[in-house]
């Protein structure tokens, strides 16, 4: 598949997620299947530290290391590897960093399997659930003009392709403006990007 990033990111999630303390959590066991099922030579990694931990330390607190491989072009002579790799804190059931000396074998276990449902995110599997969003964005976009947005906005110009970012509106009506747009690839590569340049810069990550 030319754009494996855009084929995750349409997959809608909302019934494989839960809400605990008001963040939303996708089932690892359910995100693992659905990557597998498309890149089934697709592998996962959990780091381990010098002394064979699998989880590591700075005598405060504690976190993991994880990384998610997706193997692109198995019906091909040529095979592509890309791993995303995420670091998270060992937390508490209220999302508060555990002291080291109080971590479990539990603890670990269950922030290594957060650890990885964030990395498939980072491939575009669940990815909106951390961008705060409902729905996958459509990978159908229709262009709107500046007189059908609702603020006035000003002309931004993508570090990538040199285009001017414009508001867009998938099928499902929702717009995203080119300040949510600028704003998301502010934070994610610290450049404006227009959605399909994001979008691509994630899947070469």
């Amino acid at each position: 598949m030319d754009n494996y990033f855009a084929d995750l990111n349409a997959v809608n999630v909302n019934e494989h997620t839960e809400k605990k303390n008001g963040l939303t959590y996708l089932s690892w066991a359910w995100a693992w299947g659905e990557l597998k099922k498309r890149h089934p030579l697709s592998f996962y990694t959990v780091y381990e530290n010098k002394d064979g931990w699998n989880y590591f330390t700075d005598g405060k607190t504690a976190w993991v290391k994880t990384g998610v491989t997706v193997v692109l072009g198995s019906d091909t002579p040529i095979m592509r590897q890309l791993e995303h790799i995420e670091y998270l804190p060992i937390m508490d059931s209220r999302n508060r960093s555990i002291p080291a000396d109080s971590v479990t074998s539990f603890d670990v276990n269950k922030a290594i399997q957060r650890s990885l449902t964030k990395a498939c995110a980072r491939h575009g599997l669940g990815l909106y659930i951390y961008a705060g969003e409902d729905l996958p964005e459509d990978t159908t976009f229709t262009p709107i003009t500046a007189a059908n947005e609702k603020k006035p906005y000003e002309t931004v110009i993508c570090a990538n392709c040199n285009k001017e970012i414009k508001p867009t509106r998938n099928s499902k009506g929702v717009i995203q403006s080119v300040q949510d747009q600028v704003e998301f690839s502010q934070k994610a590569f610290g450049k404006d990007l227009c959605l399909a340049c994001a979008q691509e810069a994630w899947s070469g990550k």
